[in-house]
């Protein structure tokens, strides 16, 4: 039988992952994956919270952490693509040296 105490604990695994992938991530591709980990395991206690409880404000949260994480991939991977286009790299180190 899978309880909330499995579900937090998944969601835990997923957000110490996620947060020592943007620590320790170079490649702003791999930091946008790790900033989308960091949100999706997030969804996962909200859900599970939601479900135990039977409210369902966690799930409504949880759509809305969706809609913003759509919206931050789409004008990040924007973003991403002109700074490659521009330097040729996308490595954080890169943009330590912005020239105006």
């Amino acid at each position: 039988m899978i309880t909330l105490t499995h579900y937090l604990v998944l969601s835990v695994i997923l957000f110490s992952i996620g947060l020592v992938g943007v620590m320790r991530r170079k490649n702003l591709l791999m930091l946008f994956f790790s900033t989308e980990i960091l949100l999706n395991s997030v969804n996962i206690g909200f859900v599970a919270v939601s479900h135990y409880y039977g409210d369902l404000s966690g799930q409504l949260f949880a759509f809305f952490i969706i809609a913003v994480a759509a919206s931050e991939i789409a004008v990040g991977l924007g973003l991403l693509v002109l700074w490659y286009k521009k330097t040729g790299s996308i490595n954080l180190d890169s943009l330590q040296m912005m020239k105006g």
